[in-house]
Parts: C-alpha cells; structure tokens; sequence
C-alpha cells in the first residue's frame, strides 16, 4: 500500500501555526479559515500601544502558495485601513512579501525580499511604514507630513 506524500509546504505551515498558536505574538492571532485547508488563514490585528493604531482591531487573509516557504504569502487586510503600504484594495504592500527576484527597478535590495528564513510572525510588524515605496501615496504623503511637523500636523491621525 503505498502512502501519500505531504507536501513540504503543509509541515512548515502546520509547524508556524502551531508556534504561533503556542506562542503568540502580542497583538496579532491566528486560525485556519477552514480546519482541513493549511494554506488560508485568519489573521487578527490588535493596534499595538502607543501607534496611530492603538485600540483598533483589524481583520485580515494570509493566503500561502503550494510552495510556500519558497514564495511569500499574500497578505490582504478585510477591514479597511488607511496606511501607506496598504493599497485600497486591503492588499499589503511591503518588501519581505515580495518575491524574491533580481528587479534593480525596484529600489529594494534582496535582503528586504522573501526569504525561506523568514516565518509568518514577522508580517506582523507594520508599526513603522516606509514612505519611500507607498501602496497608498496620499497615505504616505500625509504620514511623512506628520512625522516631518513631530505629530503637529494631525492631518494623518485624523483619518486613522
């Protein structure tokens, strides 16, 4: 009788779910959308204290490939968020989820990309945007004239 193979993929998911379930990162928890798919999260947000984001929840997607952890996974926030990496459509915008290919086009050195080192925890670090590859470049604008003014400018805050 032969036996089914599992993917690669499904053991480093089942052990990042389980250590993240085990060990939570503060603010930030995790559940399967469906208990029999690995590759489709739930993803909870508790704004970290002392942010812009301070009190609020945000729901969200960690969607992972077949090849996962040689890909990065998709990460798409469900509650609308105003932020400079967050494109309208609550798709996230940042380095480490890209993949990891040679673009000199796009400013971000290897490093920054998706490596297979990396685990799903580290998505969790939103806190400070970089303004310099904006999904949102009114968002960006905004945060940057208030960081620039030391918070007097409260234009950014405002709308958060």
């Amino acid at each position: 009788m032969a036996r089914l193979s599992v993917p690669s993929s499904q053991k480093a998911l089942l052990l990042e779910l389980k250590g993240l379930q085990e060990e939570p990162v503060e603010g930030f928890r995790v559940s399967l959308v469906d208990e029999g798919d690995l590759y489709n999260w739930e993803v909870a947000i508790f704004g970290p204290p002392n942010t812009h984001y301070e009190g609020g929840y945000f729901k969200a997607r960690l969607r992972f490939p077949i090849d996962y952890p040689y890909s990065p996974p998709a990460f798409r926030f469900l509650t609308k968020m105003w932020h400079p990496n967050i494109y309208e459509t609550g798709d996230v915008c940042i380095s480490i989820l890209h993949p990891p290919v040679d673009d000199p086009q796009s400013g971000e050195l290897p490093s920054e990309r998706w490596n297979p080192t990396q685990n799903v925890s580290v998505i969790s670090l939103l806190n400070e945007p970089n303004t310099f590859s904006p999904a949102n470049v009114d968002a960006s604008v905004m945060y940057r004239k208030w960081k620039e003014s030391k918070g007097k400018d409260q234009e950014y805050t405002d709308i958060i």
